[in-house]
């Protein structure tokens, strides 16, 4: 039988009740597994994203089933309870179902919004994109995602384990069919005694969430702060040319796909005329830029270690550039000095300059194995050698 009745659970609502509560066992210690995991060469990386993408992908799993879960139940009528002349016991049994349906949808989601403010790492398993409608990619709001979705797992993972006890508590003490009636096959005739449906049970859950969300915050858990190394504040610097805005970004493909981030912190000192002069070059840049300002998605924090930016030792890069003619645009042609080695690079740009004002864009490729950046990733499975540099700028004379 596939619906519910008066006193027993169909076919389809057993299914949905043990699936997820599989995938729930499984998903749990996934997650606190890869978080652990160290990924400090490629092969770790590889496999911590690789427990990493399977426990949000059964998350996603789960969230759909909890949606299904949801609407079968709201169509289907609701078995009475075993022990609804124990008020106090029925109404708690009542708590706990509704902190884990809102929990079944929380927890996946909350983790799913964080997965699309986040930028790389670890893709969910499913043709469908990896990211949300109306999430943008956002630091401060992948870190309040996550600290909901740390919670409300805290939520779910203790109201389960009340929902455990409770189940055996029937089964072994009071020897009636409440958990027999969630098994395969038929349960023998239950008599039902007179039903009570108390509101409190809802408002309570409410109260638990309140609750928990209060502890979160009082724990500092919505505190974001990045684990990096102080950014060094660059000096202002005499320019011919003053840079009013513009971005300075990166983009490495890891695990196959395109990680993308930027420089906050970055000063230019440009000299610069229409006209060539007797070199033949039409001016120089020196470009100085705070390794610790740089954002990288999820792995930020990864980027500022002594294996990639080493940013504590080497807090600052550096490119030297004269600026040529190259047919009707022009080229940067100089070297780019980070974590102390030095190499040659070429930044082919346009300008449009209009009275005062130009604007610029340019964009070149660099190895980075020439800086000895990220020296235990030997290859390209995790993590490419080539990084794409996009610079965008508006400066006045």
């Amino acid at each position: 039988m596939r619906s519910n009745t008066e006193t027993t659970y169909g076919a389809v609502a057993k299914f949905f009740h043990w699936s997820i509560a599989l995938l729930i066992i499984a998903m749990i210690p996934l997650g606190i597994y890869a978080n652990d995991l160290p990924y400090d060469t490629g092969e770790a990386l590889a496999e911590k994203a690789w427990y990493f993408s399977l426990h949000k992908t059964i998350g996603v799993t789960i969230f759909f089933l909890a949606l299904a879960r949801i609407a079968w139940a709201i169509a289907q009528p609701k078995p009475g309870q075993l022990n609804a002349d124990k008020p106090v016991e029925a109404g708690l049994a009542a708590l706990a179902h509704w902190l884990l349906y809102a929990s079944l949808v929380l927890v996946p989601l909350s983790g799913w919004i964080h997965h699309a403010a986040t930028t790389g790492f670890a893709p969910i398993w499913w043709p469908f994109g990896q990211d949300l409608p109306l999430v943008p990619k956002d630091d401060g709001l992948a870190h309040t995602f996550k600290s909901l979705h740390i919670i409300f797992e805290r939520v779910l993972v203790i109201t389960l384990l009340a929902h455990i006890a409770g189940a055996l508590k029937h089964h072994i003490i009071d020897r009636d069919l409440t958990l027999v009636r969630m098994l395969p096959g038929k349960p023998p005739f239950i008599r039902l005694p007179e039903q009570n449906h108390p509101s409190w049970p809802i408002f309570g859950a409410v109260a638990v969430f309140a609750v928990a969300l209060s502890t979160g915050a009082a724990l500092g858990l919505f505190k974001h702060s990045a684990d990096t190394p102080a950014v060094p504040t660059l000096a202002a610097v005499e320019s011919e040319w003053q840079v009013q805005d513009g971005t300075l970004g990166l983009t490495v493909q890891q695990l196959g796909s395109a990680v993308s981030g930027s420089f906050e912190d970055w000063t230019a000192a440009i000299n610069f005329s229409e006209e060539p002069n007797a070199e033949g070059t039409h001016g120089d840049v020196e470009v100085q830029i705070a390794i610790g300002s740089l954002t990288l998605g999820s792995v930020t924090s990864q980027a500022m270690g002594p294996d990639f930016f080493a940013a504590e030792a080497h807090p600052t890069a550096v490119f030297k550039a004269d600026l040529l003619p190259d047919g009707e645009n022009y080229v940067a042609e100089g070297t780019l000095t980070v974590k102390g080695n030095t190499q040659p690079v070429t930044l082919p740009f346009t300008l449009q300059i209009d009275g005062d004002t130009a604007a610029m864009q340019g964009q070149t490729t660099l190895n980075r194995t020439n800086y000895n950046v990220g020296e235990t990733y030997p290859d390209e499975s995790s993590l490419g050698f080539d990084v794409n540099i996009e610079v965008n700028l508006t400066a006045t004379r």
